[in-house]
């Protein structure tokens, strides 16, 4: 199991934000936000996963939304005021964020960027993202996390 704070946790920490860890067993190699939610026995409409686009205009922008569900890239767009968004290589995410794929939190990456939750979280009380760390999830008020991070509501879903 992972241990130690992660720059998620440092974060809220310092914002004096309360969250609950929630740690799972990542040895299979599942660590799909869907199967993610089933390991640590939760509803996958309270699970989010954190995107990472560019936009035209060459700006990163965060999109969070439910693992079940896909990013719409023209509704993530508008939501960024972009012509268009495109979601930025796997292999650049660790050098953007801080984080590695499967471990990428919305809150403590290196830059703080625009970011966008999908509009379903505002009918969630507490809401779950990665603690930035493959094996480790955060849970916690669903506005908490928008206000942590500076975060707007969007209809971002196909």
């Amino acid at each position: 199991m992972a241990k130690g704070k992660t720059n998620a946790m440092r974060m809220l920490d310092a914002q004096k934000v309360d969250y609950e860890l929630i740690t799972y067993d990542n040895q299979d190699g599942k660590i799909d936000g869907v199967s993610v939610a089933a390991k640590i026995g939760k509803d996958p409409e309270a699970v989010y996963k954190t995107l990472v686009a560019q936009g035209h205009s060459k700006q990163i922008y965060v999109f969070i939304i439910p693992v079940a569900e896909e990013l719409d890239l023209k509704k993530a767009a508008k939501a960024a005021g972009e012509k268009k968004v495109e979601m930025i290589p796997v292999k650049d995410i660790q050098k953007l964020t801080g984080y590695i794929r499967g471990g990428c939190s919305p809150v403590g990456m290196k830059k703080q960027y625009p970011s966008f939750v999908d509009a379903k979280a505002a009918g969630l009380d507490l809401i779950i993202v990665s603690g930035g760390k493959i094996g480790m999830q955060m849970e916690l008020k669903a506005e908490e996390l928008q206000k942590a991070i500076g975060a707007e509501l969007a209809d971002l879903i196909k």
